[in-house]
């Protein structure tokens, strides 16, 4: 059906300036990169524009910063230190619009980098754990090199594509990269309580991985159902859709189905979601569209932040100036949930950082990004409570926020607030 070459074969047609994308998350095509970094010596200014990927990036090196330069849509720890190497960078950019970077040509793709399970007996392959942009890449790229695992898992919906639309095939036999789910904190259960109890039955929810969304997860057994339309998800669904808890009779769109772009989890994940019609992988730019979600009558999003100001901005991808991780689909579903028949949109965080530094500031940090805006921002939880700053004045902000901060630090931010205003 398809005849298969070595990685350092299929790599052999890169060039140097060409631009490359590598297929995201847990679906990194890590025999692929490894190839690519390989060649260092003899390629200069490849570009590798990617999302966040599992597992090693060695054309990260900042010694190979004459070949490769890193170009992050998300920035993801293993290629972090590229931004003050000065072998990276950073393109801020909706998740539901990375595709549109590849389809309108603003980003050139010359080679896709992709993984996907063995073809079936008709020729189609899937792309398993991650669609998100990489059905635009593998549309507007010269040339697409397939890592086909016989471990990658064959996954229903959009991310099927025909043997013929590949150009060269490595063929590997290796477990998927993992992630196991942590056990969350006092603080983070804490957090999971009061966000369980805004959560009505018959809702739709998005929700990435950590230890707060897990730690939501837990305390929604006796909930009814609940439907599944998000950018990712792990482990903490699988017993919910199991018990009928989770089950998607009631989304207004793609009912009886869960929808996801990526996912990073267990082993136990990866054979859930292997073949399983329930599950349904579509690209980031249908999951994360604000029109398709905000169809889905009460719609839950719940994002992370770095910190909140007191006015209801969040900052949810840098430290001050230095950015950290990236705008991802926190808007998308931000806004998709507040435009929702009964929707809510919900920014977690622990009160404090681990040093015990309020993360509910009088003022963002200087150089902070402001990825939801006031005007965005409906709930804020912390351990201490929820806040409902939608349609409330600043006044109202600041006392409703300073109530949800820590104890010890709320005198504090009150009187910085009012002392700079």
């Amino acid at each position: 059906m398809y005849k298969t070459v070595t990685a350092e074969e299929a790599l052999k047609v890169v060039k140097s300036n060409d631009k490359i994308y590598v297929q995201a998350a847990a679906a990194a095509p890590t025999l692929l990169v490894k190839a690519l970094a390989d060649r260092h010596e003899e390629l200069r200014n490849v570009e590798i524009c990617q999302l966040h990927t599992e597992g090693e990036a060695p054309y990260a090196n900042p010694e190979y910063s004459e070949s490769f330069h890193v170009n992050s849509f998300f920035i993801g720890k293993n290629v972090r230190h590229t931004l003050h190497a000065g072998n990276g960078s950073y393109t801020p950019v909706f998740l539901s619009e990375v595709p549109l970077l590849f389809k309108r040509n603003i980003v050139d793709l010359q080679v896709a980098l992709i993984h996907v399970s063995v073809p079936d007996k008709h020729g189609y392959c899937s792309l398993g754990v991650s669609v998100e942009a990489t059905l635009a890449a593998i549309d507007n790229a010269d040339y697409v090199i397939a890592q086909v695992n016989k471990q990658m898992p064959r996954t229903h919906g959009a991310g099927i594509i025909h043997h013929t639309e590949i150009d060269a095939f490595v063929e590997c036999d290796i477990p998927l990269p993992t992630h196991d789910m942590a056990e969350p904190s006092a603080v983070e259960n804490k957090i999971g309580d009061y966000i369980a109890e805004l959560i009505e039955d018959k809702s739709t929810l998005q929700m990435g991985i950590g230890n707060i969304p897990n730690a939501v997860l837990t305390r929604l057994h006796n909930h009814k159902d609940l439907g599944l339309h998000t950018e990712m998800f792990s482990d903490g669904v699988i017993d919910l859709i199991l018990e009928d808890v989770i089950n998607g009779n009631y989304k207004g769109i793609n009912r009886g189905r869960a929808l996801a772009t990526f996912l990073v989890g267990s082993q136990r994940l990866y054979d859930y979601v292997d073949d399983n019609p329930f599950i349904e992988m579509r690209a980031s730019n249908y999951t994360n569209d604000v029109s398709v979600i905000k169809q889905n009558p009460r719609m839950v999003a719940i994002n992370s932040a770095i910190e909140v100001d007191l006015t209801g901005q969040v900052c949810a991808d840098s430290i001050g100036g230095h950015m950290y991780s990236g705008v991802g689909g926190q808007m998308d579903f931000i806004r998709g949930a507040s435009l929702s028949e009964g929707g809510k949109a919900i920014i977690a965080l622990p009160s404090v950082t681990k040093k015990g530094v309020s993360r509910i500031v009088p003022t963002l940090k200087p150089g902070a990004g402001v990825v939801t805006t006031r005007a965005h921002i409906h709930y804020v939880v912390t351990e201490y409570g929820v806040a409902n700053l939608y349609g409330k004045t600043i006044q109202e902000r600041v006392k409703a926020l300073v109530n949800i901060a820590h104890p010890d630090h709320r005198e504090a931010i009150d009187k910085a607030y009012y002392e700079m205003i």
